[in-house]
């Protein structure tokens, strides 16, 4: 007779992956998030990077940096190495960022060269 609760084996394949969307309820905030940035026209409130560079490598959307921003603002995440470690472990950001994980200083330029259209946002 087991008198504990025992987890997953960490090692056991699934047949069917479980998907992302499933982890996330519908009321929570991220959705709210993530419709709210969709919403909104980036251009329009000064934002740098809206439209691509012809060359270089890809850089990020600034709706996925700005998704980021206010997600940690709503939590109370300011740091952009907290923020950054984060992306790769929270479910919610996860979702809310489609799996992309930028760096810190990434974020950080983010903040430093939007300061005009995040004056905008808030």
């Amino acid at each position: 007779m087991r008198r504990f609760v025992e987890g997953a084996d960490r090692g056991q394949r699934t047949l069917l992956p479980e998907c992302l969307d499933d982890f996330i309820d519908e009321n929570n905030a991220v959705r709210a998030i993530d419709e709210f940035v969709d919403a909104l026209d980036l251009a329009e409130m000064c934002f740098d990077g809206v439209a691509p560079a012809a060359t270089g490598r890809p850089s990020y959307h600034p709706s996925v940096l700005l998704k980021l921003y206010i997600y940690g603002y709503l939590n109370r995440v300011q740091s952009s190495r907290r923020l950054e470690r984060e992306a790769g472990r929270n479910i919610e950001v996860m979702w809310l960022l489609g799996r992309l994980a930028p760096d810190h200083k990434t974020i950080a330029d983010f903040r430093k060269d939007n300061s005009l259209g995040l004056r905008k946002v808030c």
